[in-house]
């Protein structure tokens, strides 16, 4: 019997999970929206109940003891010593994605494929939208997916203001190299843009020969034009309590975010406070045992997948999900294809990776065993149309 938390399933059935109730009352396994089928840490469970028991819920703002918390959390994991008021805190991360497309008046640059609102930020700003795709090598060097300066070189105009990173990136797996980000940063610094860094995934890295590098830390004048975005709610499990930051080292990009996000942004409320500060402050312990068992996970879709004719994935270095290219396989309708054998996995054209599909891993073993034996009678059935 295992004694791993992460092998314990819980029932989230009839529940308020979006995951879950999409497919109430049928028999399919929701491996699509990116949050883990894990109970959240025991310290953060214990945080909440002692804010529960306070028995006041007014409107909240960050104590000292939570900004101390993750100043030293940065500072252990990312050796980045960050000041008090560089911190704007936000609802939830996607609210920063749109306020940072607000913060400027140009275009604004991504690569694709990509999590869906950094297609959508842009456009709902009325800002250009401007992308380009990321390189994919498929003869099994690396992990495949890589920058193409020059699809992104070709992309870029005189307008092009903002540009929209996603480090680690969701759906793709990357963390990127210090290399790759040392070439964006001057790429960034020459052409004069800010960078909205989204990192929510950085807690997330699997390979134990990798680590996160916040952009902002390499190098002040990459730093003063970069608006970092963070929140505890991928790696701990807390995405429903809506709680996130921005970290923004330069006095007047940090005015121009804060002044674009008045009227529009609620404050976080203080739940969400509480937990942050546990997470960041009392769960080294239980992350350390997570990223285990997440890079056990990986390791199984991988073997699975590529046990499989016509399908492939290249390797997942951060995240807990796994992009899969199901192109050969010629459905016209994969994710439907897949659902149809009881599997709801995420639609690859929603990233611009038509032809893909991104499996979330975050779920108890057995969970994953049974997901990954109805992905393999999919990828030999025939696809049935409605």
């Amino acid at each position: 019997m295992s004694t791993s938390p992460f092998d314990q399933p819980i029932d989230r059935h009839g529940s308020d999970s979006l995951k879950w109730g999409k497919y109430a009352g049928r028999d399919v396994l929701p491996l699509w929206v990116a949050d883990m089928d894990f109970a959240a840490p025991p310290a953060v469970l214990a945080a909440l109940q002692r804010r529960v028991a306070h028995g006041v819920f007014g409107y909240g703002g960050a104590t000292p003891a939570l900004v101390e918390a993750v100043q030293a959390h940065l500072l252990r994991e990312y050796a980045w010593a960050i000041e008090p008021d560089w911190l704007v805190w936000l609802p939830g991360l996607v609210s920063g994605l749109n306020v940072a497309c607000r913060t400027v008046d140009g275009a604004v640059l991504t690569a694709a494929p990509v999590y869906p609102p950094f297609l959508s930020a842009p456009k709902l700003s009325g800002r250009p939208l401007q992308w380009f795709d990321l390189g994919y090598a498929e003869d099994g060097s690396g992990n495949g997916w890589h920058w193409d300066k020059n699809a992104r070189n070709a992309a870029l105009t005189v307008d092009t203001e903002l540009f929209l990173l996603c480090h680690p990136h969701n759906p793709v797996g990357r963390c990127w190299s210090r290399a790759e980000l040392l070439e964006l940063a001057e790429f960034a610094v020459e052409r004069n843009l800010i960078v909205c860094s989204d990192e929510i995934h950085c807690g997330l890295i699997l390979d134990p020969d990798k680590r996160h590098l916040p952009l902002a830390t390499l190098g002040t004048e990459i730093a003063r034009r970069t608006i970092t975005l963070m929140a505890p709610s991928k790696t701990f499990n807390i995405p429903g309590l809506g709680a996130a930051f921005a970290v923004i080292p330069d006095a007047a990009l940090r005015r121009r975010f804060v002044r674009a996000a008045q009227g529009i942004v609620p404050h976080v409320n203080v739940l969400g406070l509480a937990a942050t500060e546990a997470a960041y402050r009392d769960c080294d312990d239980w992350h350390r045992q997570l990223i285990a068992y997440l890079r056990g996970n990986r390791d199984a879709v991988q073997a699975a997948v590529a046990a499989l004719p016509g399908v492939s994935m290249p390797p997942v270095e951060a995240t807990y999900l796994a992009l899969i290219d199901v192109r050969p396989l010629g459905l016209k309708q994969p994710a439907r294809h897949f659902e149809n054998h009881g599997l709801s996995l995420s639609d690859g054209a929603d990233f611009g990776a038509p032809g893909w599909l991104r499996l979330n891993f975050g779920c108890p073993r057995s969970t994953l065993e049974q997901a990954l034996r109805r992905f393999a009678s999919a990828c030999t059935s025939p696809e049935q149309l409605p």
